[in-house]
């Protein structure tokens, strides 16, 4: 499994990236640690179901998706969670687990937190467990088109 199709795609857009390559890690604050960079800065894509369709949650790595605020933005009856099993044959040339958040070569719609879109850049796996792919975020929110919006809780301020 390679990034070939990802980079293929990068490549005819234009688009200026970095890999980094690193050692196996499955978990995305494991990979923060790994790269030394801040969960808030690097990109998790979480595959959901919403009313039975496949979708992505693109949060920072330091985050969790909350399943109720996307059900309150899509004005589905259901969001939940997609098993690997559910989604692993949607990404036959990804490692499960490691999809880019480019659910555009899937054919998947993106939903991506607008905690993101603070930084200059985004940072995600690049189809396998061993690779990131950084690039701006503007260049991923042009290619992408992901729905932007609070996908994550937010701490409450205790007064």
């Amino acid at each position: 499994m390679s990034l070939t199709k990802l980079r293929e795609f990068l490549d005819s857009n234009k688009v200026k990236y970095l890999v980094i390559s690193h050692s196996i890690a499955y978990t995305a604050q494991g990979i923060a640690a790994l790269v030394h960079l801040s969960g808030k800065k690097l990109a998790k894509t979480v595959i959901v179901k919403i009313d039975g369709v496949l979708a992505m949650a693109v949060v920072p790595a330091s985050m969790h998706v909350d399943l109720d605020l996307l059900r309150a933005l899509t004005g589905a009856n259901m969001v939940e969670l997609a098993t690997e099993r559910e989604f692993k044959d949607a990404f036959p040339d990804c490692e499960t687990g490691a999809m880019p958040p480019f659910g555009n070569l899937y054919d998947i719609p993106v939903y991506a937190d607008e905690n993101l879109a603070e930084h200059e850049e985004i940072t995600f796996n690049a189809g396998t467990h061993r690779e990131l792919v950084r690039m701006a975020w503007d260049d991923m929110a042009r290619l992408v088109e992901p729905q932007l919006a609070n996908l994550t809780q937010r701490e409450v301020a205790v007064a």
